[in-house]
């Protein structure tokens, strides 16, 4: 995992998951991975830049996925932040499969299974999120392989009713901390 070891700073309370995710994928291959809410930076004058606060993710998944001859899937509501997001992840991997999309009517419609989900979509501060993040985990454990891994991120109010339905529903939390949780689904 040298290749990680490069985020430890940038990635503040959200490495211990990030890194716990990658080093599980790594050993177990696990090679499909999709995100709800694409890393859009923050802007900086007239230009976008890394908001590493939010973790970016984008960039984090898309360079697994080309070290690891995956696939990538990011799907966000905003075409801006889809924008943005292949300025940040343009020197690591080209080929990430972007979709502007509501994230609830992108999983309904998604046809492929997955190792690795991450749902991140809206902003925990907005209202509804909870019940948002909610629905994405009803939609996610449709498509995610059997031992495959969901991070929640904002945790908190955001993860409370996905975290008690997954748990309802065959996943265990592997790893958390004061921002994500991590958990594994065994059908």
């Amino acid at each position: 995992m040298d290749w990680f070891i490069k985020y430890k700073e940038k990635l503040g309370i959200r490495y211990t998951t990030f890194h716990c995710l990658f080093e599980i994928a790594q050993k177990e291959k696990l090679k499909r991975v999709l995100e709800t809410g694409t890393a859009r930076g923050k802007k900086k004058y007239l230009f976008s830049k890394p908001n590493w606060k939010d973790g970016m993710s984008t960039l984090l998944f898309a360079e697994y996925a080309k070290l690891n001859n995956g696939e990538f899937w990011s799907c966000d509501i905003d075409s801006k932040n889809i924008a943005n997001a292949k300025k940040f992840i343009s020197s690591v991997n080209n080929h990430v499969n972007f979709v502007v999309s509501d994230s609830i009517d992108f999983l309904k419609e998604f046809d492929k299974t997955v190792d690795i989900i991450y749902l991140d979509s809206l902003d925990g501060s907005l209202d509804g999120s909870a019940e948002h993040q909610l629905e994405e985990a009803k939609l996610s454990i449709k498509i995610i392989n059997n031992n495959g891994l969901i991070l929640l991120d904002d945790k908190g109010q955001k993860t409370t009713l996905s975290t008690e339905f997954l748990l309802e529903n065959n996943c265990k939390i592997i790893k958390e901390n004061d921002a994500q949780l991590l958990l594994r689904f065994k059908s």
